[in-house]
């Protein structure tokens, strides 16, 4: 057996290097692949808008998945082009330290798990506004939630965007601008026209494939070194630049602590925060169902970034054996962190063609295409909601809106959001995937957070202070953005940063939670008594769940 698998790990090598083919030309495997892809989705599109008649249909998938169906796409919704090709590209560049955005966005599953799941499924309809909105004012509530999900979207598409076009140009030698374009077409056609329902099964599929892909690699990976993960990490220290400081917890620590704690705290309550994901848990039938969704997705999600620590430093252990895959400096000199075709965002994807050929690397590329599509779909969908459920129908029409109106809406929301990814993808070419999605995090903690967690658990919370606080924690995580090196700097082309780190956490989300408590303590408004009188009916309902089903059904 020890033979068949050594020779297993040594043929992937060996085909890798006869059959890779040159970068940013076409890739014919890949090819195949992805024509496969877009054939399958397409047909699952057309088969979702035949049954795609409501709104619930459209947002929620009639809320008929199961745990298991809804965990595997919640899966597919959260293993972003971040969480692959991201993290991937982080381990290669820094090691150890990569791996905190794995374990940042794996620990913010239990916050879901025993604070959010159960509740919001009990007390929503189509998405987390309706739960904040449940006792507190409608149009303040839902300014609130959609103006946060927008930017949180806007960030999280930047991410995707990137990560899809970096691929094509890889693999099909199109031009970046070409490749977005693509992506974005293919976002727009796929939830105009099939809803949550289309988005759930190319999520579903995308998750599968992406688990066994990922699987697949680390097995061949790890055929290579004999199977022994030591041998793998010496190949490892031996290759970086840095040496033994990769298996370290080193500069992201020591140079700035603050900001990594900043980072962490943000990786840990966002994903109670992200629209997209919490829109999911209205997609199945009751609140037993949202806690299996929660522990199947965790199960995968959590499988996955171990692959992805195998991966990130099997590419820098193998990745130099092949100079085919860098470009050398103007001066002739060689460096494997910066001279990477693609960038690192394209660490997986060349280890593919390294460990498996030109095969695995269609398959993949395949994949991680399905995956940037299907996360895009997911985000379009969760903003069209916003726009159309909680602005349109429940702000501007104060809730006399048709399902035909908010329909309508929403597919034109679906095209304008679809525009605004295409050009976000562009402007932000050359950043880091995992870093965008982590900027995201941060605003999703700081303002979407705080309001849903103390408006279903303390009887204070009131409108006053829900829209206060919140609104601060949005607006002082996105200046702190903006004016950080990722934008002030990089975008806009100024010298010097203002702010001293670019992840805003450590001030925005306690800030939102002090300023929600404050005001609302502060308030002694009439409005304000009767919140806190109607804090007694939101607890029975979103402990026992009576009332959930005849709403979602209206």
């Amino acid at each position: 057996m020890k033979k068949l698998l050594l020779s297993l790990g040594l043929f992937s090598l060996a085909s890798g290097n006869a059959m890779a083919a040159s970068p940013g030309q076409a890739n014919t495997s890949a090819i195949v692949m992805f024509l496969i892809f877009i054939a399958g989705t397409m047909g699952i599109t057309w088969w979702a808008a035949r049954r795609t008649r409501t709104t619930s249909d459209f947002y929620t998938a009639g809320g008929g998945l199961t745990g298991f169906q809804n965990g595997l796409a919640i899966a597919g919704d959260y293993l972003s082009a971040a969480s692959f090709l991201g993290i991937a590209g982080m381990v290669y560049v820094s090691g150890f330290d990569g791996m905190i955005y794995a374990i940042g966005f794996m620990f913010g599953w239990p916050v879901v798990m025993f604070l959010i799941a159960e509740r919001l499924r009990n007390l929503g309809r189509y998405n987390f506004a309706d739960v904040t909105s449940f006792r507190l004012s409608q149009n303040p509530m839902r300014i609130l939630a959609a103006s946060a999900s927008l930017l949180i979207i806007a960030l999280y598409l930047i991410a995707q965007m990137v990560g899809a076009g970096k691929l094509i140009v890889l693999l099909f030698g199109l031009d970046y601008n070409v490749a977005v374009v693509i992506v974005g077409s293919l976002m727009m056609i796929y939830v105009t026209f099939g809803g949550m329902t289309a988005t759930t099964w190319v999520q579903i599929i995308k998750a599968v494939l992406m688990l066994f892909g990922a699987t697949l690699m680390t097995i061949l990976v790890l055929a290579a070194f004999y199977w022994d993960v030591d041998a793998m990490l010496a190949a490892a220290v031996e290759t970086h630049p840095t040496g033994h400081a990769i298996l370290e917890p080193g500069a992201a620590v020591s140079s700035n602590p603050l900001n990594v704690l900043s980072l962490g705290i943000a990786l840990a309550f966002g994903t109670a925060g992200l629209p997209h994901i919490l829109m999911r848990f209205f997609t199945v039938a009751d609140a037993k169902e949202a806690r299996k969704s929660v522990i199947y997705a965790s199960s995968f999600i959590g499988y996955f970034y171990l692959l992805t620590f195998i991966i990130g430093f099997g590419a820098i252990a193998l990745l130099v054996k092949h100079p085919e895959y860098f470009q050398t400096g103007p001066d002739g000199s060689f460096n494997m962190l910066t001279n990477l075709i693609g960038g690192t965002n394209m660490v997986a994807v060349h280890l593919a063609n390294a460990v498996g050929g030109n095969l695995l690397l269609g398959f993949l590329a395949a994949v991680t295409f399905a995956t940037i599509v299907a996360v895009v779909a997911g985000l379009a969908l969760a903003g069209a909601a916003a726009i159309s459920h909680d602005l349109y129908a429940n702000v501007i029409a104060k809730g006399r809106a048709t399902e035909k109106d908010q329909m309508r809406i929403s597919r034109i929301s679906t095209v304008v959001l679809g525009v605004l990814a295409i050009l976000l993808g562009i402007i932000f070419e050359n950043q880091n995937v995992a870093f965008m999605v982590g900027l995201a995090f941060a605003i999703a903690a700081s303002a979407n957070f705080p309001v849903l967690v103390l408006s279903i658990a303390w009887r204070g919370c009131t409108t006053r202070g829900a829209t206060i606080g919140g609104f601060l924690g949005l607006v002082t995580a996105t200046v702190w953005v903006v004016l950080s090196s990722t934008v002030w700097v990089d975008v806009f082309g100024f010298a010097e940063p203002i702010t001293p780190f670019p992840n805003p956490g450590i001030l925005s989300i306690p800030l939102a939670f002090f300023s929600i408590w404050l005001f609302s303590t502060l308030d002694n408004s009439a409005r304000a008594a009767k919140e806190r009188e109607a804090f007694e009916a939101l607890t029975v309902r979103s402990q026992t769940g009576i009332g959930a089903a005849s709403a979602s059904a209206h």
